[in-house]
């Protein structure tokens, strides 16, 4: 059983910048994939990007490659996203996942565990 808990979201202006964190507790969260998805209202929710286990590899959706950055703290059982120059098209609910079956997974069959979410909003 791995349960996630998101924080960090908010109102933004355009150009500026926000930090999401994910806390995990349960089952060893260095032994998990981590990635990050988020869902605008009348759109399916999409990959944003996935950092691996313990090499802490990253990789990102082609429409925040250079913009945002994801990370792990192993030892805080902790997954951030690093969210800078922040268009309105970002608005969305952000979600943290883990999956313990997949090395790089941009999907979201290929996740176990999802987080409640956490509101991001960028205005003008």
């Amino acid at each position: 059983q791995v349960q996630l808990v998101e924080s960090g979201g908010g109102l933004v202006q355009a150009g500026g910048s926000l930090r999401l964190s994910c806390a995990a507790s349960g089952r060893a969260f260095s032994s998990y994939s981590m990635g990050w998805f988020r869902q605008a209202p009348g759109k399916e929710r999409e990959f944003v990007g996935g950092i691996t286990m313990s090499s802490r590899s990253t990789y990102y959706a082609d429409s925040v490659k250079g913009r945002f950055t994801i990370s792990r703290d192993n030892a805080k059982n902790t997954v951030y996203l690093q969210m800078s120059s922040l268009k309105p098209e970002d608005t969305a609910v952000y979600r943290c996942a883990a999956s313990s079956g997949y090395y790089y997974a941009t999907t979201t069959g290929k996740y176990d565990y999802w987080g409640q979410g956490t509101q991001v909003t960028v205005s003008s």
